[in-house]
């Protein structure tokens, strides 16, 4: 109980963390989506009343942006409802469909930024969770099944299958982390020596506190990257509504000043 209650804590630690880091992102998201709709909805239109009287045809990137406008404004349930359907659909999908939730997790280990994050916090996960079990007495076999239940990833899943197999087969552990490419060499290695000592179960839950440091470093390093990164997201989105709306201005204006230095010279 000890062990369980120290397990649970922990990984709670990191579950804290890893929501903590994602709040700034998710409200920088959900400002931008607002902001975006109001655009969208309230100021573009008015623009295009004033675009209808000047008599001559609109910049391809500023129609395209009334168009989107007047979609969204016309259309405003239909385009929620579109989106809606489609975060449902794409949650169904890579829920039950074995491809679709082996190639989303796969993303979910390589994108950047995130990828990192997710990893070492998967790592953490699997070491803890299997070192906590084995020394509590639980059969090998046993403890790798529980863990590959409780992996929370495809991919990493496989890969404790995989050790599971080999074990059962009588062989060692480490030779399918090794060819997984999951697992980074110093987890592989550390997971070797343990084995070849008989100190497997120690050494898996260092290799846990170890990836518990890590976590809160790539935790920290991921929020100093994703705050330029939203704010730069959220100034493009801004800035080319804003570009959109002034292009057609400017042709005005080359136009106004074209009819005048042709007026000019005809007066002369």
């Amino acid at each position: 109980m000890k062990r369980l209650a120290e397990f649970s804590e922990k990984a709670q630690k990191i579950k804290g963390k890893v929501k903590a880091a994602m709040f700034y992102p998710t409200a920088v998201m959900i400002v931008a989506m607002a902001i975006l709709t109001l655009l969208l909805v309230f100021v573009i239109p008015k623009f295009r009343e004033v675009f209808q009287g000047m008599g001559f045809a609109l910049p391809t990137f500023t129609t395209i942006v009334m168009t989107i406008s007047e979609t969204v404004k016309d259309h405003f349930l239909v385009t929620a409802g579109g989106i809606a359907a489609g975060v449902i659909v794409f949650l169904i999908v890579i829920n039950k469909v074995k491809l679709a939730r082996r190639l989303w997790d796969k993303f979910k280990l390589k994108v950047p930024v995130l990828g990192p994050v997710i990893s070492k916090v998967a790592i953490s996960r699997f070491t803890r969770t299997l070192g906590t079990l084995v020394s509590s007495g639980v059969p090998i076999l046993q403890s790798l099944t529980i863990v590959r239940e409780t992996a929370g990833n495809v991919i990493i899943s496989n890969a404790i299958n995989s050790v599971h197999e080999s074990v059962k087969e009588g062989e060692t552990i480490t030779a399918p982390l090794e060819a997984s490419g999951v697992f980074p060499p110093m987890v592989v290695s550390m997971v070797d020596v343990g084995e070849q000592t008989g100190a497997l179960p120690e050494m898996l839950l260092r290799i846990a506190d170890n990836y518990d440091e890590e976590v809160d470093n790539a935790v920290a390093a991921m929020t100093s990257l994703l705050e330029p990164i939203m704010i730069v997201f959220l100034a493009l989105i801004v800035g080319s509504i804003v570009i959109a709306m002034f292009l057609p201005l400017i042709a005005m204006i080359g136009n106004l000043s074209g009819a005048g230095g042709s007026g000019g010279g005809a007066g002369d």
